[in-house]
């Protein structure tokens, strides 16, 4: 399992930014996709975006396409995602989680072996 932390999270204004990071150790991080989930309270965990090991693919739900994006510094094992144009409903603990396997990247939170410890977003009308 790889180890991933967090960080960038805060308080906002809606229609502001913010960028994630998540920096990650103790595994080949170009062997790894990387996701971007959130959870907020009372609801189930959901898939934002994710993007493949060398960087060339990636997937986002349909929610923050055009608003989020991610990406990755494989130099310094780590893995982004920019946020513009929030909304008060984009408030949640958001995650990154680490997967090797076939497809390259999974929708379900059980498809992702590694997880952070969460850092919290939170949009203010």
């Amino acid at each position: 399992q790889a180890q991933l932390a967090e960080s960038g999270g805060g308080l906002v204004q809606a229609g502001g930014s913010l960028r994630l990071s998540c920096a990650a150790s103790g595994r080949t991080f170009t062997s790894c996709a990387m996701g971007w989930f959130r959870q907020a309270p009372g609801k189930e965990r959901e898939i934002l975006a994710a993007i493949s090991g060398i960087g060339g693919s990636t997937y986002y739900t349909d929610s923050v396409k055009g608003r989020f994006t991610i990406s990755r510094d494989n130099a310094r094992n780590t893995v982004y995602l920019q946020m513009n144009s929030l909304k008060p409903e984009d408030t949640a603990v958001y995650y990154c989680a680490a997967r090797i396997g076939i497809p390259w990247y999974a929708k379900s939170p059980a498809g992702y072996d590694s997880w952070g410890q969460g850092t919290q977003v939170t949009v203010s009308s």
